[in-house]
């Protein structure tokens, strides 16, 4: 296969030879290889200035990120044997870590597969392809995925905005075998059931899996707040963990629905109790009501998508946090998690020292998470950490 190039201005393959996957519009030597003449989707040999081949890239000629490295080794573009491989090295990661496939298979760049994610629920597998290539190549994708894992169904669930840049349409698609509405899954000893098709996302977030396992200790015996729960990741294992009481609050009854499902699966539906609404009129209610918790959970959507909502985000992130603070008992345990990439853990950090101190408390930072090791950081790439999961302690001013 013959493939066009697209060289770099002088100095500007500095960031790839570093480690950096990416390739900024305004490093392309748009006077020896136009950009406009190249389609979204297609793959390019990346040149450094001289000409010298970097690699195979994945090219999206519209965007600010124009490209993005698939292989150091000009000789290897995205095709099925490419896909295999980097499959094959995602798998052996995960099935060292996990004693059920049930995780992130695949993560992106991360995993060398740019605009790549696949979600593992035992032998069905749900497909976010977030490229045009990718989307170019998604028979090679089918191909592969039944070659390496054999599952029994795959879901395309491509209804994500990031498709939208790349000018692709959405659509969710079950392209092989049979997937049901609701599929099982099982962390942290817990069972569940995900709805791939018209749920969030691919159906269910593993990205916060050990920072949930590290739940046990602390709810114990105790009554526990989930803010934003959708289908119980947080509440249900808090329940399966010994909690005596759990309240599971989300705007969105489809979701609550799954709480139950979920509680049900557990035998700890007796512990739930859901409260559909939105999270903050939820907590003004409960506030008045005189209700207090012993251990509280809030996990929001990201409040903060791009850089420009930093300052607002920022002040949503502190009126959840002190709400929830004003819920707890005198000894109580927030875990405040974020996944707005945009919002580094120091500031989260900042936002509930400041908080506790509005309140006149004062806070015990207990543990720092993020991400499970399905989602690995690339060390180049400050985009592909996202997670933050601080447990902290609130205790009376005295």
């Amino acid at each position: 296969m013959s493939l066009p190039s697209l060289r770099l201005k002088a100095n500007a393959d500095r960031r790839l030879r570093a480690g950096h996957l990416w390739v900024y519009s305004n490093e392309v030597d748009v006077a020896a290889t136009p950009l406009q003449g190249l389609k979204a989707g297609q793959q390019a040999i990346l040149e450094s200035a001289s000409g010298k081949p970097l690699g195979v890239v994945a090219v999206s000629p519209n965007n600010l990120i124009c490209a993005r490295l698939l292989s150091r080794d000009a000789k290897l573009p995205l095709d099925k044997s490419l896909l295999v491989h980097r499959l094959n090295v995602a798998l052996s990661l995960r099935e060292r870590l996990f004693d059920k496939p049930c995780y992130r298979l695949v993560y992106g760049d991360s995993d060398l597969l740019p605009g790549l994610v696949v979600d593992r629920f035992f032998d069905i597998l749900v497909v976010q392809l977030a490229s045009a290539t990718m989307e170019a190549h998604k028979d090679d994708v089918i191909a592969a995925l039944i070659q390496v894992l054999k599952p029994s169904g795959i879901l395309f669930k491509n209804d994500s905005a990031a498709r939208d840049a790349e000018g692709l349409e959405r659509y969710v698609d079950t392209v092989y075998g049979e997937v049901p509405d609701w599929v099982p899954l099982e962390e942290n000893g817990v069972k569940f059931e995900a709805p791939v098709r018209e749920g969030q996302k691919t159906g269910w977030f593993y990205d916060h899996r050990m920072n949930r396992a590290r739940l046990a200790p602390y709810v114990k015996g105790k009554r526990v707040l989930d803010l934003f729960s959708y289908i119980g990741g947080w509440g249900v294992q808090a329940g399966a963990f010994g909690a005596s009481e759990v309240f599971c609050v989300d705007a969105s009854g489809f979701a609550l629905d799954g709480v139950e499902r979920n509680a049900a699966l557990n035998g700890i539906s007796e512990k739930l109790t859901c409260i559909e609404g939105d999270v903050f009129e939820a907590l003004r209610e409960l506030k008045a009501a005189e209700e207090r918790f012993d251990v509280i959970i809030a996990d929001p959507p990201a409040f903060i998508k791009r850089k420009k909502d930093l300052k607002n985000g920022e002040a949503a992130y502190r009126r959840l946090n002190e709400q929830a603070m004003r819920m707890l008992n005198k000894d109580g345990i927030l875990v405040s998690a974020s996944c707005s990439m945009h919002l580094p853990e120091d500031d989260l950090h900042n936002i509930l020292l400041t908080s506790a101190r509005h309140l006149d408390r004062n806070l015990q930072l207990l543990e720092r998470g993020g991400q499970g090791p399905d989602h690995p950081v690339h060390p180049a790439i400050a985009e592909t950490r996202y997670i933050k999961s601080i447990t902290c302690r609130l205790l009376p001013n005295s």
